[in-house]
């Protein structure tokens, strides 16, 4: 076995480390006082700490952390000092207590922690339920973790735990992704392959190369080329591909269909491994609301799941602001002779291109930028919020960051001023 051995969480080829990326918000220069504000709670600071409380007033943690993560699933990661890391609740309680180096929202009950190099997990509670004595962890997933145990003081191998740390099989694997679908990747003699739940081989380890599972899908193969696999469709439990390995995913699993390159062309399969799209495009996005982003060259349009034309392949990005041609409240921002508008699902202008800057809808309004102000349009292209902004930033959880005569302000989306006011109650 390798001394090295990294466990892999991504949809990719490979594999990866297994904690997570620590972005700490000690400041968000988009933000005024409140520093972010997730689903009804808003960060909030004095001096060099931070806290959070809610729309209502409820001061769900005082400020008393170094920093602080957002929300997500009704937990939030803060640190105490820059090494002293916990978890609290979207109710206020301390879930796991700031002792540790590093943390991971829940997963299947337990709560990744690391201490001193070593990785071991907690229960909602902050009990530890499994010690820590891993070089490397991942997290729960089909109520499985892959981590990795020293063989002796140079080798090191992959296995799996329970919820409760029971060692499920032998540690024998040189790298081992997380389980989906009751299936997990892992690697043998520098080959990958599957094992169910019980340890037992599902796919050989033959391939060199192989992704992790989304939704029963995946892709493995050797050289340059992956076969495409669905769980879905195993016959008997026989693991087959369901193409020649010579793609390559390019876009997770969506609307039925997932991206894939194909001698340096893209296009889409099915759920059957069907190249339902043909790969004659230069690049392709993931379908949303059954539509996709696809380029030719340097122009852009927009396609169904049938592959039909939905915007002709003819327009173009070259302004600043990105996530044009994806649909966002069911609008897409397209650019055409260097102005940006939007068209409906059914590629229609309902905002004909007026506009120098733009940014996608979100909660049914866009900040968009009109003779040298910004502004906000609703859905119907109606002015929702005056062209009076130096600067305007897209909505997200009922809040935006607005200039105003050179002051930072956070808007709700009723329009009303809600810091650095000085008497301004609404901009509508």
């Amino acid at each position: 076995m390798k001394k090295i051995i990294l466990i892999g969480l991504v949809w990719t080829m490979g594999s990866f480390s297994v904690w997570a990326q620590e972005t700490r918000y000690e400041t968000d220069p988009t933000c005024g006082c409140d520093i972010l504000y997730v689903d009804g709670i808003q960060t909030t600071r004095d001096g060099d700490r931070y806290g959070f409380r809610r729309d209502d007033g409820f001061v769900v943690a005082p400020n008393i952390y170094s920093h602080v993560d957002q929300f997500s699933g009704g937990y939030c990661r803060v640190w105490l000092e820059d090494t002293l890391c916990g978890l609290i609740s979207a109710s206020g309680e301390v879930i796991v207590p700031c002792i540790y180096d590093n943390i991971n929202l829940p997963s299947c009950g337990r709560v990744l922690v690391t201490k001193n190099g070593l990785f071991g997990y907690t229960d909602l509670h902050g009990n530890p339920v499994i010690p820590l004595s891993y070089p490397q962890a991942a997290l729960f997933s089909d109520n499985r973790a892959a981590v990795v145990v020293a063989l002796d003081s140079f080798f090191y191998a992959c296995t799996y735990i329970d919820t409760l740390g029971n060692t499920l099989f032998d540690p024998i694997y040189e790298s081992a992704l997380s389980f989906s679908n009751g299936y997990a990747p892992v690697k043998q003699y520098e080959r990958w392959g599957l094992i169910d739940t019980l340890g037992r081989e599902a796919l050989p380890t033959v391939y060199e190369q192989i992704t992790t599972i989304d939704h029963g899908i995946f892709f493995a193969g050797d050289g340059d080329g992956l076969a495409f696999f669905n769980l879905a469709l195993s016959d008997n439990n026989k693991i087959k591909p369901l193409t020649q390995p010579v793609y390559v995913p390019v876009t997770p699993p969506a609307d039925n269909r997932v991206g894939v390159s194909r001698n340096g062309k893209m296009g889409f399969l099915d759920l059957n491994g069907r190249e339902v799209i043909p790969c004659t495009y230069d690049e392709v996005g993931t379908f949303k609301l059954g539509r996709a982003l696809v380029r030719v060259g340097n122009h852009f349009g927009i396609i169904d799941t049938l592959g039909n034309i939905i915007l002709p392949i003819e327009y173009s990005d070259n302004t600043s602001k990105g996530h044009k041609y994806v649909y966002y409240d069911s609008l897409a921002l397209v650019e055409r002779d260097g102005l940006l508008g939007y068209v409906d699902l059914q590629g229609h202008f309902v905002i004909p291109p007026r506009f120098k800057e733009a940014y996608h809808f979100s909660q049914g309004l866009a900040p968009v930028l009109f003779e040298g102000a910004w502004g906000y349009v609703n859905t119907r292209g109606e002015i929702y919020l005056p062209f009076i902004f130096d600067i305007a930033s897209p909505f997200r959880w009922g809040r935006a960051e607005v200039f105003f005569q050179g002051r930072r302000h956070k808007i709700d989306l009723q329009g009303h001023c809600l810091t650095n006011c000085n008497g301004i109650i609404s901009f509508r």
